[in-house]
């Protein structure tokens, strides 16, 4: 195994839809698996993205993301998420039959189908030659 592939080992990961807005208010979602949490005091959770994807954008922009924990039952919508990037199309979650509704804390929606979600502001991020790791603190949960 080539040593760039290290990841593929840490399987199966799970999967979740991260939820974001730019700065017009119009939203998007995008499939990850590279998230963790990163620490219980003071509550962190963090993930790693490609520097090009728009969620990445839309949290410079905005300071707020949701983690969506999808159930199983979801997952060819999720998937539908992933086949475009969202430079490339607008709304991704009506594209997905998702439904987007209001959070509790951050003006960011969350995917109503979803089993759990998790509330961030941005806290920072660490850029690495191919990734991005955006570490977010929690400020509301619910599952």
């Amino acid at each position: 195994m080539e040593i760039q592939n290290f990841y593929k080992l840490l399987a199966p990961r799970p999967v979740v839809l991260i939820s974001t807005i730019d700065g017009n208010g119009n939203s998007d979602a995008a499939p990850y698996s590279f998230i963790m949490p990163v620490s219980q005091n003071p509550p962190l959770i963090g993930f790693s993205s490609v520097n090009t994807r728009k969620t990445l954008k839309n949290i410079r922009e905005t300071k707020e993301f949701v983690v969506n924990i999808p159930t199983e039952e979801i997952l060819p919508n999720l998937w539908k998420c992933a086949q475009y990037s969202g430079n490339e199309r607008n709304d991704k979650i009506s594209y997905a039959n998702l439904a987007a509704e209001k959070s509790g804390k951050v003006n960011v929606p969350r995917i109503k189908e979803c089993m759990a979600w998790i509330e961030c502001r941005f806290f920072f991020e660490k850029e690495f030659n191919d990734r991005v790791l955006v570490v977010g603190e929690v400020v509301e949960c619910e599952g």
